[in-house]
C-alpha cells in the first residue's frame, strides 16, 4: 500500500495515511481512461446545432430562367447550395452524441485516474477542510498553503461553506465522492482529498 503524507490547512505535515491498493494502486488502463474522458465530453454536448438544406430554405419555387437559350448554366432553383442564400449541403441536424460505458469500465477508469495521480505525486490528503464562514480569501489561502494551482478538491460531505468559498476560484473545482469523474480528475493538475473522502472512496470503490 502507498503511504501518502497528510497535511493540515496550514500546509504542515501532520501524519501519513495508507491508501488501499484496490483503488489507488491498480494497473493504469490508459484506454479506459481515454474512453471515459471521451464519454464525459460527448455526454456534455448539447447536440442542438441545425442548418437548413435546400428543401427547408424559403423561396426558390420557380425556375430562375428557362432551360435553354440564355447562355447561362441550367438552374432549377435559386435556393440550391451554389446560390447566395441557398441551402447547405449535408446540413447538420440535432443529434445525441452520448454513449454508454459499462459500470465496471467506469470504475476501472476512475481507479486508473486516481492511481496515476498517486504515481505522479499529484495527490494531496488533508486531515480536514472546515470554514466558519463562506470566504473565498480563506479558501485561496489554504490552496496556497498546499501549493495547489490547478486542482480538484474532493469532499466526503456537501459542506456548503467549503463549496461556496471555492465557487469563485477559477482554477479549482470541488466535487463530492459520488460525483467525481475521470475527466475532472485528469483535468486537474493536483487532486486534494480529505481523509473522510479517502475513506469513503475506498469504501465505495474497493
Amino acid at each position: 500500500m502507498a503511504n501518502v503524507a497528510v497535511y493540515n490547512m496550514e500546509g504542515k505535515e501532520v501524519g501519513t495515511i495508507e491508501l488501499n491498493d484496490a483503488v489507488f494502486g491498480v494497473d493504469v488502463n490508459e484506454h479506459l481512461v481515454h474512453l471515459a474522458v471521451v464519454q464525459q465530453l460527448a455526454n456534455n454536448r448539447q447536440g442542438t446545432q441545425k442548418a437548413k438544406t435546400r428543401s427547408e430554405v424559403s423561396g426558390g419555387g420557380r425556375k430562375p430562367w428557362r432551360q435553354k437559350g440564355t447562355g447561362h448554366a441550367r438552374q432549377g432553383s435559386t435556393r440550391a447550395p451554389q446560390w447566395k442564400g441557398g441551402g447547405m449541403v449535408f446540413a447538420p441536424v440535432p443529434r445525441d452524441y452520448s454513449f454508454k460505458m459499462n459500470r465496471k469500465e467506469k470504475r476501472a477508469a476512475l481507479k486508473s485516474a486516481l492511481t496515476s495521480k498517486v504515481q505522479d505525486a499529484n495527490l494531496i490528503v488533508v486531515d480536514e477542510l472546515k470554514f466558519d464562514q463562506i470566504k473565498t480569501k480563506d479558501f485561496v489561502k489554504v490552496m496556497n498553503n498546499l501549493k495547489v494551482e490547478k486542482g480538484l478538491v474532493v469532499l466526503a460531505d456537501n459542506d456548503q461553506n467549503v463549496v461556496l468559498s471555492a465557487r469563485n476560484v477559477p482554477t479549482v473545482d470541488t466535487a463530492l465522492v459520488n460525483t467525481i469523474n475521470v475527466y475532472n480528475v485528469m483535468k486537474a493538475k493536483t487532486v486534494v482529498l480529505t481523509k473522510d473522502a479517502v475513506a469513503k472512496i475506498e469504501e465505495v470503490y474497493a
